[in-house]
Parts: C-alpha cells; structure tokens; sequence
C-alpha cells in the first residue's frame, strides 16, 4: 500500500509535514519522502530507503534543509521512489501518488512510442508516479491531466501534487484509497490516514469524493473537479491497513473493528474460556467479540512492537516468517490450559497462522478457535497494492479448491458462497490444514454491516469477486 500527507500553512509547515507522514508508516515498507516548496528556495525534496529503518530516523537529522517551506508533501510507499519533481508546461510541481497501475506495461510502450522519455525507474520498471505524471502533462491543465489518468489507467490512482500555488488533491476515481482534508487556524491539510490530524491540531473539514479534485491553499479549499456518483471504498480499509484511530466516510476503523466482533459472538455458540487478538488489527476485533460474548478478553499474545514490523508486506517468504515468529510473543501464563477464541484480520496464505498455532499449541493452550474479521479470500485484488502476493495461487483458499476440484479456478462462486457446501468444505479443510480447533470466517452482510455504507459503495472483489466492471478509469 502506501500514504500520503500534504500541508501548506502562512508559516513553516515542516514540523507538521514531517510527523504527518510520519502517521502514515504503518501503509508502507519500502520507500518515504518529502517534498516542500519556498519561495526563496523552491522545490526541494528528499527520498531515503525504509527497508531496514523508520522514516523518522532517516528523515529526522536532515530537517533543516527543508527550512522555510510553507507547503510540502510527503509520501510513504510500498511500490516506488517518490515524490517526484517535473518540470512541464504546466509549470514546475512535485508528485506522490498511491496506485496499482494494471496495465503499466502497455501504459508505458505508448508513451515511448509518442517519443515520450522515463527518467525514474523502479527495481528496473516503469515508476508508477513518473507515468502518472507523464500522463498528467498531456492536458492543458492539471484538472485535464488528471482525468487523463482517470481514463487509462486499470487499478487505481490516488495523488498530491504540489505546485508554487497550493497542494492540488485527487482522489482515485472509485475511491478506493482515501484522502481526508483538514483544517486548523492558518493552515490546511491532506491525508490519506486521518490518524495524521489529532496530535498536529487539525480538524476534519472535508472528505474528498471519488474522482474529485480540490486544491488546497493556506487560506481555504477549492473543487476542481466534482466527485463521480459511484463509489467503491476498499473494505480492507477497516479490516486491515487501517489504523485504529482513522476514519474514512465518517466509520472510525476501531468502532468498525468492533463493532464485527461483537456481531459475530452473537451468531457464534462456541464455549470457550477467554478472547484475545492476534495483535494489531485483530485486537479491536477481539474485544468487540468479548463483549458481545460475555468473556473476558485476555492478552494470551503480545506483540513486540519496538523493532518488528509487519509481517504481510515483505515479498519474500523466509523473511514473513521470521518477523511473523519473532514479533508475535506467546503468553504461557494466560494459555496453559485454557480453551481460547483468537481473532485476526484475514488468512491470505496461511504460513504465519499456522506456525503461530503451533506454537500455541506448545505453549500449553487446550483449544485454538480462530475467528477471521472478513470472509476468506478467494481473490485476488487487482486495484490496490494491499498484500505483496503475485499470484491468487498464493492465497490458501485457491489451494484448496485446486486440491478439491484439480483447477484452481473452478466453481469459485461456489466456494465464495457462504454456508454451501463448497464453502463449508474449504473452510474445514482450511482449519485442518491450519491445525485449528475451530474456525469461522465473518460473512459479507455482517462486514458491511459493521462498516455501515451501503454495500453497493464499497469493494468486496477478493471476497465474491464483484466490483471487475469498475477496473477501467471513469470520469463520470
């Protein structure tokens, strides 16, 4: 994934720029940066790898050359090098953006064949911001080179632009990554976690719709560009990356995560002694099913949060396991004998929740009943960059449908459906496979009841596979 932070103010913004994007770390691994425009010293930016470090500690001794700006974004990414700095007929401007570029191979032969140039590359590929910005250049104005992009990209494309003017603010044209708009005296803000505002004394003033466009200036906001009517806001939003004090279309992500826990006890009639999260994103989750259960809710799992990241955005296999083994500490003491209900985000491969289990297990626990806050993942997400898998062979619930029907991709509704017989039968074998006491998926109506939007504004592809007609760009 990624995020994105941008703020221009009547005096320095960098202080806020900094902590900013700082409170959007937890959407990405690989690469932050920063760009801020002065007038006395205009465009400066800084990149700097986060592979084996956090942005603060990279960003933080070298603040002083930013001095004096007024207006910056900063961008924390899982995919490419950026923010960007172009030089156009549009003027001079700096670029982040969070997207999934589907088509970026074709995207970019037709720019080389227009004798159009790459400059940035990423891991020996097409950056995606450049090629967003390669697209914007083409119209006459930012508002025409956006919907530029709108229009040919497949995935998605959220993105800040800062010119000498103001911060211009887009958002993906089916809203499937959000940007929040705040305000405090003397200055604005935009974000992609709404968690950025609190701590910097930003309000809430305004959630930019899907497709919209507004810019953004010290003295207030302006539309550039209408939202379209559609909508299709990630779920995963609030089941996953989200963070707890985030809120995005006015649903706060923890009240969500609770909210789905509550539901599920319930609808749920297993006994069991006590709740308790796999840390983080399934501990709202969990207290939610506590009380809606009447047990207690018990920190049987801790997390060693200092040093250890993630553990589902690196790429490569070995390294999910050791920081999945390593961050995650077992607590013997809450355990030992005890027959515990865990709940957790999602299952995508199923590698890491199965030697947790394991260890569990070793540890004393009598009985593992897992609870998983969305229903299984049957496929994949072509729209955003939320895991780091390649290959929808990645996700467990394809396995094993390839060993019940000897094709991965038969009868796939039929495995999304919940409480049919291929659903049932997967989601057993899953538990075996898994070493699980127990172990039941959230269902669509309840996760989308728990979100509170209407089910037609919000995606559920890698669930039921729904949403594909929304790949291609609009500019409704």
């Amino acid at each position: 994934m990624g995020g994105i932070f941008g703020t221009i103010s009547k005096k320095s913004c960098v202080a806020d720029l900094f902590y900013g994007t700082d409170y959007n770390s937890h959407l990405g691994t690989r690469r932050g940066g920063m760009a801020t425009y002065s007038k006395e010293k205009g465009f400066v930016r800084s990149i700097h790898n986060l592979e084996n470090s956090y942005f603060r500690t990279k960003f933080e001794a070298n603040l002083d050359k930013f001095d004096g700006a007024t207006s910056g974004i900063g961008v924390i990414s899982d995919t490419d090098a950026q923010p960007l700095i172009m030089n156009s007929h549009l003027g001079r401007f700096a670029i982040c953006t969070v997207a999934k570029i589907v088509n970026i191979n074709e995207l970019t032969k037709e720019l080389l064949d227009k004798n159009m140039h790459f400059a940035e590359m990423s891991s020996g590929s097409t950056n995606p911001t450049e090629l967003v910005a390669l697209l914007i250049i083409q119209g006459k104005t930012f508002k025409e080179g956006i919907e530029n992009v709108f229009r040919h990209i497949k995935g998605s494309c959220t993105m800040m632009i800062l010119t000498e003017e103001g911060i211009i603010c887009a958002r993906d044209s089916w809203g499937r990554t959000p940007i929040i708009i705040g305000r405090k005296d003397g200055a604005y803000a935009a974000t992609s976690e709404s968690t950025s505002f609190p701590n910097l004394d930003y309000e809430i003033e305004y959630n930019v719709g899907p497709g919209e466009i507004v810019k953004i200036t010290a003295d207030g906001m302006e539309q550039v560009r209408k939202p379209n009517k559609k909508m299709q806001v990630c779920s995963f939003l609030w089941v996953y990356y989200g963070f707890p004090t985030s809120t995005y279309e006015g649903k706060n992500v923890e009240q969500v995560r609770f909210d789905n826990g509550y539901n599920l006890a319930k609808t749920d009639d297993v006994e069991v002694d006590c709740c308790s999260g796999i840390p983080d994103s399934g501990t709202g989750m969990a207290m939610g099913y506590a009380a809606g259960k009447g047990v207690p809710y018990q920190r049987c799992i801790a997390k060693y949060t200092p040093t250890w990241p993630r553990s589902f955005t690196p790429s490569n296999q070995q390294m999910r396991s050791l920081v999945a083994k390593m961050k995650l500490i077992p607590n013997k003491a809450m355990l030992k004998g005890k027959r515990v209900l865990f709940c957790d985000d999602s299952i995508v491969r199923g590698t890491q929740l199965r030697d947790n289990v394991k260890v569990l297990f070793e540890a004393g626990l009598k009985e593992c009943h897992m609870r998983i806050a969305c229903p299984p993942l049957v496929y994949g997400c072509p729209f955003i960059n939320f895991t780091s898998s390649k290959s929808d062979m990645e996700l467990i619930t394809r396995r094993m449908i390839e060993r019940f029907e000897g094709d991965a991709n038969k009868n796939l509704d039929k495995y999304a459906t919940t409480d049919s017989p291929e659903y049932k039968k997967m989601v057993d074998a899953i538990a075996k496979d898994l070493g699980l006491t127990s172990l039941k998926f959230n269902t669509i109506e309840q996760l989308i009841e728990a979100i509170g939007l209407p089910k037609c504004q919000v995606c559920t592809h890698c669930f039921d596979g729904s949403s594909l007609h929304s790949l291609d760009g609009n500019v409704e």
